[in-house]
């Protein structure tokens, strides 16, 4: 059964609002994809913070008209899934990932910064490491010079422990 006007209304509504704070689109085909499959992936993306949603696409292309994402209208046909996240590589590291384990999920397009990606592009923006891979490296990085600085004073100390404690028997045997 289809949705009536005031139900169509809604989710264009509910769409544009996930568009306007998105920075990331991206579509793919699911035909084929069972149930249980296409729950473990609605599962990873909420874990994500990714909003994944099978779609009408005449409801899709008229929520992002008007925006930054709009050049995407071209590529929203046939079954799809779309997913759509404030994290610039989320939204493709889900579908990517999930792709990679299941042939039936097939990454079709996506949009970035105004532009619109391929296949390729959608894979390679999803092997970019997200935010917080980037600030643990960066954090690592920060700590490595003040960590190798306090194992060489601790390597130090020890080293002159038995020095010191050879020096102080000498004294009391003397």
């Amino acid at each position: 059964m289809g949705l009536n006007l005031d139900e169509k209304k809604a989710v264009v509504a509910e769409v544009s609002a996930q568009v306007a704070t998105a920075q990331t689109i991206v579509v793919a085909e699911y035909s084929g994809l069972e149930v249980a499959h296409l729950t473990k992936l609605r599962a990873q993306a909420r874990k994500s913070g990714v909003y994944l949603r099978v779609l009408k696409n005449t409801l899709v292309r008229r929520a992002v008209a008007g925006s930054t994402f709009a050049g995407l209208a071209e590529q929203m046909s046939g079954p799809l899934i779309y997913s759509i996240s404030v994290d610039p590589v989320a939204a493709a590291k889900v579908l990517n990932d999930f792709a990679k384990t299941n042939d039936k999920l097939v990454l079709k397009a996506g949009s970035y910064a105004g532009k619109v990606l391929d296949k390729a592009g959608v894979q390679s923006l999803a092997s970019i490491p997200s935010r917080e891979e980037l600030l643990g490296k960066l954090l690592g990085i920060m700590q490595a010079p003040v960590t190798g600085f306090a194992c060489a004073l601790a390597a130090l100390a020890k080293s002159r422990e038995p020095a010191v404690a050879t020096a102080e028997v000498a004294e009391a045997v003397a």
